[in-house]
C-alpha cells in the first residue's frame, strides 16, 4: 500500500506543480510584497492545516516575516494573509476571508477545490490554490479510500511559495 500511496503523492505534487505554477508565482508576489514593505505575512490554517502553519512559523527554516493570524483587528494595509484549510467550502475560513475582503487585505487561499453554491475561498481570495485533493488517494480495506494527503500537498505548495518568495526577496536585495 506505500508504494500505492506514493505513486499517488507523486501524481498530486506533479498535478501542483503543472496546474498550480502560475497561482504559485502570483501568490509568492503578493507574499512578498508584505516582506518588501512594512507589513507581515501572517498565517491560518483550520484543524489539520495547522501543520503548515507550524512549519512556517517554527519550523527550520521559517517564512521571513511570516506570524500567526489570531485576530483579524491587528493586520495593517501592507499585510498580507495566507489562508490553509482542507476544502474551499470551509465555512469559517470564507467568513475570514469575507472579513478580509471588507478590510481590503490581500490573501491567497490554499485548499481542495469544492463545488458550493455560495460564496467560497476560491471566488473570495486574491490568489487561490488547490492542494488536488478531495479524498483518500487509496483503496481501504473496507471498501472507502484512506491516505488523505491534503496537509502533504499544502506544505508542498507552502514550499513552492517559499522558494518563489527567497529568490523575489534575493533579487530585490541585491
Amino acid at each position: 500500500m506505500l508504494k500505492m500511496f506514493s505513486t499517488q503523492c507523486a501524481g498530486i505534487f506533479q498535478k501542483i506543480q503543472q496546474s498550480e505554477e502560475y497561482a504559485l508565482e502570483d501568490g509568492a508576489r503578493l507574499l512578498a510584497q508584505a516582506a518588501v514593505g512594512e507589513g507581515n505575512i501572517y498565517i491560518k490554517g483550520w484543524k489539520e492545516m495547522q501543520a503548515v502553519e507550524v512549519l512556517a512559523l517554527e519550523g527550520p527554516e521559517p517564512l521571513r516575516c511570516a506570524k500567526k493570524l489570531e485576530k483579524l483587528e491587528e493586520l495593517i494595509d501592507a499585510d498580507r494573509v495566507l489562508l490553509l484549510t482542507r476544502f474551499s467550502n470551509d465555512k469559517e475560513a470564507a467568513e475570514m476571508a469575507k472579513q478580509l475582503n471588507d478590510s481590503g487585505i490581500p490573501f491567497i487561499a490554499v485548499a481542495g477545490k469544492t463545488e458550493t453554491d455560495g460564496e467560497d475561498l476560491e471566488s473570495l481570495s486574491d490568489v487561490f490554490i488547490q492542494t488536488h485533493v478531495a479524498r483518500g488517494l487509496i483503496p481501504g480495506e473496507n471498501g472507502g479510500r484512506v491516505g488523505f494527503a491534503d496537509t502533504m500537498a499544502a506544505t508542498f505548495i507552502y514550499y513552492g511559495l517559499q522558494f518563489a518568495i527567497d529568490e523575489m526577496m534575493a533579487d530585490y536585495e541585491d
